[in-house]
């Protein structure tokens, strides 16, 4: 599929979406949030894919929002009174922080510069984050007069606590990648040059796992945010109980005996 403001790559069994607007330092757009909601339903569906990276181009992630072609318009749109009405739920905004948690596979974000508003939030929506160390990134909606959005409310509390969530919101500040490794918000902060090749190697090492094992993992570890330890337990049994009966367990076990590296195929 042909896109405008992304791009779309797979390589050995990881996909890679890179925002495409290095003009504009990624600045995201309505089209973009299609655009991104289409790639991410694709590859989710794709059984070769078993892990999808999100970066961008140039060097920047994501600088937040368009200001001019998003906010700007939308504010004068509304005061001449001829602002469209979007339905809750149906752009990128309001459905992409489910359409990523709920996803398959587990994301990677590959943090190459500046993750600012739209391009902080959406890294945080992610599974697990790497950063350039030349990386910064901050929630700063206050700036604008607006809240943060993309589930951050949600996201951020849980990622640092809820006194640096408030501090970093309510200051607007915009944090270095080592301050950002140090509160939890990133997994790991790596030299420029070598980001790529350490996210691709996390990256392979993940996609050499047994697929349904993994989804089944991703699903329990953030129920098990908001669940009981009862309710997750049953989840537990649940899930060894299928694992047990897929291809992948037995070959696991084999290869475990014969010492040899598995060859996990998602059945």
């Amino acid at each position: 599929m042909a896109y405008q403001t992304i791009i779309v790559e797979k390589d050995e069994g990881v996909a890679t979406i890179t925002l495409n607007r290095p003009e504009r330092l990624n600045a995201y757009i309505p089209l973009m949030g299609d655009e991104l909601i289409g790639a991410l339903r694709e590859l989710d569906r794709d059984e070769e894919v078993r892990v999808i990276v999100i970066t961008g181009a140039g060097r920047a992630f994501c600088s937040g929002a368009d200001v001019k072609d998003s906010f700007l318009k939308e504010a004068e749109e509304r005061e001449r009174g001829e602002a469209k009405v979007v339905a809750p739920g149906t752009n990128l905004i309001d459905r992409g922080p489910m359409i990523l948690r709920n996803l398959a596979k587990p994301v990677i974000a590959m943090v190459n510069g500046p993750a600012v508003g739209f391009g902080c939030t959406l890294a945080l929506a992610c599974d697990i984050r790497l950063a350039s160390e030349d990386a910064v990134m901050g929630g700063v909606f206050l700036r604008v007069g607006l809240i943060p959005e993309f589930g951050s409310t949600y996201n951020l509390p849980r990622l640092v606590g809820i006194a640096k969530a408030c501090e970093l919101i309510f200051t607007a500040k915009i944090i270095a990648a080592t301050e950002a490794k140090e509160i939890g918000l990133v997994n790991q902060v790596v030299p420029a040059p070598e980001l790529k090749a350490a996210t691709y190697e996390m990256a392979r090492t993940i996609a050499q796992m047994p697929p349904l094992a993994v989804t089944l993992a991703k699903r329990g570890l953030y129920q098990g945010l908001d669940n009981d330890l009862a309710t997750q337990l049953q989840f537990e049994s649940f899930g060894m109980d299928f694992c047990y009966g897929t291809r992948d367990h037995v070959e696991g076990a084999r290869a475990f005996l014969e010492k040899r590296s598995p060859k996990f195929e998602g059945r």
